[in-house]
């Protein structure tokens, strides 16, 4: 069985690729970086049909390149610099960087090495592939359709009940059932029920004229652990700084749970506060997450009905409206969704990854707010990240 291309544009990826590759491109072009595929669902097989078609999708994805179309409607976002984007119409995504293996019980192996500029943009577009390869490969794609369809045609009824007024973006790309199935899901969620704000998918914003959202990821903090002249518990320190150089507020919502949310607020100061439009939630409990960023707004006196809240973590339409419940009179409140909107159908979605590993060889991690979520290769340099950031946050709370 043989797909059609799935990655016809390489817009067709999340707009926080575009954030993190500015500021990369300006400041660190001489990092070198490797990323690891991981599929946390333990029953999960990939064939050897899956495989060969994943390795033609890649194949074609590193013959595509950037169109004078496309490069226009980059230059038309208000923080993206036109020297980037000159930078993009000469940049492709090369083959050589992505290695794959298939073991024998169906594990699926995918590594992308190369210069942090190149390698971090295929994590978008690799997720996007092995999903759609393993669901039309491994079901009937026109069941999950209609299951599917059916799903959404009640999230939009439940909008135009009033059953839910939050407002929202479409963060689906990753974990999407397929590119054709977002296309109608953004469609529809923004001409049918007047919540849906925007997308994350460059490609989609660009077509329904809707807002490219994003602000950037955990590899932007954690590439900074590979920088040898910075400290391990101060790496938020200097990401926020770049980051505030580099687009001065106005690109301005911050990450907080690379290295936990408790280190994160002590880089938070109050300049950071004032210069940043709002924070993102990741992990750990919604509910006290917001609290305690409310919390931290009033003691720098910034009133938090100025600041947004994003939460984007594993999140339904049920439990997005619990928590706009709870903050909207307190906070501007606003939620990204992804799987929820992109892949639920009668099968269960995948919870796929593509998490960045090493820099310049130097291990990196993540320690989120969930422990489940830290993610590393190195056993030794993970219990040494923890006892670094334990040590800051020991000393400076004392």
């Amino acid at each position: 069985m043989k797909l059609d291309p799935i990655i016809v544009s390489l817009l067709d990826t999340d707009l926080y690729k575009f954030n993190m590759d500015q500021v990369i491109f300006h400041k660190h072009t001489d990092l070198c970086g490797e990323y690891y595929f991981r599929c946390r669902n333990e029953d999960v097989v990939f064939t050897r049909e899956m495989f060969d078609e994943i390795n033609a999708q890649i194949d074609y994805l590193c013959r595509l390149k950037f169109t004078k179309e496309e490069l226009d409607y980059l230059r038309s976002i208000r923080f993206i610099k036109h020297d980037y984007v000159e930078f993009l119409r000469l940049w492709r995504p090369i083959r050589d960087y992505v290695t794959t293996s298939l073991s024998e019980d169906g594990k699926l192996c995918i590594v992308v090495s190369g210069p942090l500029f190149s390698a971090m943009q295929f994590e978008i577009y690799l997720l996007e592939i092995v999903n759609e390869v393993y669901f039309r490969m491994k079901y009937d794609y026109e069941a999950l359709r209609a299951a599917a369809t059916e799903r959404l045609n009640a999230k939009i009824a439940d909008f135009k009940s009033g059953k839910y007024t939050f407002k929202f973006a479409e963060f689906g790309c990753r974990r999407r059932l397929s590119r054709e199935w977002q296309d109608v899901v953004v469609r529809r969620l923004v001409q049918e029920t007047g919540h849906c704000m925007g997308t994350s998918n460059v490609s989609l914003a660009m077509k329904y004229g809707i807002k490219p959202i994003g602000t950037y990821a955990h590899e932007f903090v954690q590439m900074y652990q590979g920088i040898d002249s910075i400290p391990l518990a101060y790496t938020n320190h200097y990401a926020l700084e770049d980051w505030y150089n580099e687009y001065k507020g106005d690109n301005g919502t911050a990450l907080t749970d690379t290295i936990t949310t408790d280190l994160f607020l002590m880089d938070f100061n109050r300049s950071m506060v004032n210069n940043f439009s709002g924070v993102r939630h990741d992990s750990g409990d919604p509910f006290e997450w917001g609290e305690k960023m409310i919390a931290h707004y009033e003691r720098y006196g910034a009133d938090p009905r100025t600041k947004q809240l994003l939460f984007s973590d594993s999140l339904d339409f049920d439990r997005a409206q619990a928590l706009y419940d709870h903050f909207h009179d307190r906070a501007k409140v606003t939620f990204g969704i992804g799987t929820y909107c992109s892949n639920d159908t009668c099968e269960k979605p995948l919870n796929i990854v593509i998490k960045l590993q090493t820099v310049n060889g130097r291990a990196v991690a993540k320690l989120s707010d969930t422990p489940g979520k830290a993610m590393c290769r190195d056993e030794e340099y993970l219990e040494y990240l923890r006892r670094s950031v334990n040590f800051r946050l020991k000393r400076e709370h004392d």
